[in-house]
């Protein structure tokens, strides 16, 4: 029996509307990254995580769980699951957070925002008053919570004073920069991916990386919001060579997000066949999108190397 996918995304969507994102995370876990930053709260230019990176353990434990139901006759209950997670949450029980995992991703913000440093970019934080942009439920065309969400997410960033917005991921970039602009009258804070900010700022090199890299395009960044030469032009003046798959730049290959939780069989599949292609140009390789990296290292196995590009940034441009 398949999962029923109505129940599914009923349960991510109340927790959106009830708990502001689709698995709670705990505000110390989400601003963990930040710990001896010492970045100042708020200001006129803030860095806007999303929660992606953050989030990424939980929606994975959730979607190894969801594979381990899919074709189970205990699909039948999931109708009174979600009828007890309008009343407490459910997400405890559904996910298992590995610790090192969640550093692991964690130290991918740190890592972006040690990059905006280096190049002098000035920004500040919101902290526990930042919120996940509900891209997954948008995704899933969950129209009526979602707008609700994203003005809850808009009101906070206009109470904050913040006009311009840094992000770290390709998802949330899109919300903020395309999605949320069409439904939310009076939008008119400039969004700008780090990428985009760090290929204007042009840095110094510290440290060459002299190494070949694959490159795996993220469908959201270059298909919607044109994100793809500025990588290229930030790992290649570091000395990187690199390698494009079959299917890349606008034409790139999903990597299986994001229905992972919702048909975990279909979205590894569709993994696999992408980590075939990247197989096929070398073993390391080089992703910018948090979806991509669990999706893809999941289907990996040891054939390639799968690593964030702040990993290599960060050498290269780092202080």
């Amino acid at each position: 029996m398949a999962l029923p996918i109505g129940n599914v995304l009923g349960i991510l969507s109340d927790n959106l509307r009830k708990r502001k994102s689709v698995l709670p995370l705990k505000a110390s876990t989400a601003t963990a990254w930040a710990d001896g930053l010492d970045i100042l709260y708020g200001g006129d230019t803030v860095i806007y995580t999303g929660y992606m990176y953050q989030l990424i353990p939980s929606i994975s434990s959730l979607a190894k769980r969801m594979a381990g139901y899919e074709d189970s006759w205990m699909t039948k209950f999931f109708g009174v699951g979600r009828f007890f997670n309008k009343i407490v949450s459910l997400s405890k029980f559904m996910t298992h957070v590995d610790s090192e995992q969640q550093d692991a991703y964690n130290n991918v913000v740190r890592n972006i925002a040690k990059l905006l440093m280096a190049a002098g970019v000035k920004f500040g934080y919101l902290y526990d008053k930042e919120l996940y942009t509900g891209a997954l439920v948008y995704d899933q065309g969950v129209d009526d919570v979602f707008i609700k969400h994203a003005e809850r997410v808009h009101k906070v960033l206009t109470d904050n004073g913040v006009k311009k917005v840094i992000t770290i991921d390709p998802h949330t970039t899109d919300m903020l920069r395309s999605v949320y602009p069409k439904i939310i009258e009076g939008y008119d804070i400039e969004v700008i991916s780090y990428l985009e900010v760090l290929a204007e700022a042009n840095p110094d090199i510290a440290n060459n990386l002299d190494t070949d890299l694959v490159i795996h395009d993220s469908c959201v960044y270059a298909r919607y919001e044109d994100v793809v030469d500025q990588p290229r032009q930030l790992l290649t003046k570091a000395g990187a060579r690199l390698h494009e798959p079959e299917l890349s730049g606008k034409l790139t290959h999903c990597c299986g997000g994001p229905i992972e939780s919702l048909k975990p069989a279909k979205a590894h599949e569709i993994a696999a066949n992408r980590v075939e292609q990247l197989a096929e140009c070398g073993k390391n390789v080089v992703t910018m999108c948090p979806i991509c990296m669990v999706n893809l290292t999941n289907a990996a196995s040891d054939s390639i190397d799968i690593k964030d590009i702040s990993e290599y940034l960060v050498k290269a441009y780092g202080r």
